[in-house]
């Protein structure tokens, strides 16, 4: 079992060009699925040994555990896609993850920040290299709406400050082309000349205090950081900057076809759930088109 593991997460790597989150994430998950299947057994496993019902019994186990559905049913479709693999490899005649149904999902609407939480976000001091570094970095999400990891990938290569555009590389390797605001534009510029004084050894659009690329988690702490430094009441994260990007887009007429474009969706039913978010803004709507209301 962990020889054909790592067969499939080499044609990840290789053929499909998995980004390294991607892979992490598929290499996690299958280690969990051969710890389940050698435990089942007794002994290490093979990839014929397993069937539909040791697939049920690793479903079973993981609801035991209190893990939340969304992270059972990713684990689910790695097992699925490390078979159908094998499958067309021809080390297997049938997929047996293939008639296994996903847990049910809880439909959650994100959440996000109001305009003028963002404001007090973006909006804070910047006297310094780091700030300087975090205010473009907070501009960047929210003016484009990108993904974290997609952030840290940027190489200063994908800026065209001129046109203020964007190249953003995504899930699967799919490129597309963000535009910016002149704040975010502004922003960057700044940024950029307290980057040169990191002399940086790599391309990375965003650097560390060594001048490596920036870690998504750092990302994190320092929307965590300015969230203090505000002292906003709401808890937020990369991502929420991500939902508050769609949701401002939606609340001002975009259309859901151009917001999923710019976020990189590539199912409308995805973006969709952005039109449950603003209840005050149906009932002003209501309110306003009703001809009893």
């Amino acid at each position: 079992m962990e020889k054909a593991i790592a067969a499939f997460i080499r044609h990840l790597e290789k053929e499909r060009n998995a980004s390294p989150h991607t892979v992490r994430a598929y290499a996690q998950d299958l280690a969990q699925w051969a710890a389940h299947v050698q435990e089942e057994l007794g002994r290490p496993a093979e990839p014929a040994d397993a069937d539909h019902l040791m697939v049920r019994a690793f479903l079973a186990r993981l609801h035991r555990s209190g893990i939340k559905k969304v992270s059972a049913a990713r684990k689910l479709a790695s097992v699925r896609s490390f078979f159908r693999y094998l499958c067309r490899e021809g080390v297997l005649a049938r997929n047996p993850a293939r008639a296994i149904l996903q847990p049910r999902m809880e439909r959650r609407i994100p959440s996000h920040l109001e305009e003028d939480e963002v404001a007090a976000l973006l909006d804070g001091p910047a006297d310094d290299d780091g700030a300087l570094r975090a205010q473009a970095l907070l501009e960047m999400l929210y003016a484009t709406g990108v993904r974290c990891a997609e952030l840290v990938g940027m190489d200063v290569a994908d800026l065209d400050l001129d046109s203020r555009m964007v190249r953003v590389l995504g899930k699967g390797r799919k490129e597309r082309v963000i535009p910016l605001g002149t704040r975010a534009r502004d922003a960057v510029q700044r940024y950029l000349a307290a980057r040169a004084r990191k002399r940086p050894q790599s391309d990375a659009l965003f650097v560390n205090a060594r001048g490596g690329r920036l870690t998504a988690r750092s990302v994190q702490r320092a929307v965590a950081a300015r969230l203090r430094q505000v002292a906003l009441a709401k808890r937020a994260s990369p991502h929420t900057l991500r939902h508050s990007f769609a949701t401002h887009l939606l609340e001002r007429g975009a259309d859901l076809r151009s917001i999923q474009e710019l976020l990189g969706h590539v199912s409308l039913s995805t973006t969709q759930r952005y039109t449950h978010l603003n209840v005050r803004q149906i009932v002003g709507v209501y309110k306003q088109a009703h001809p009893r209301a």
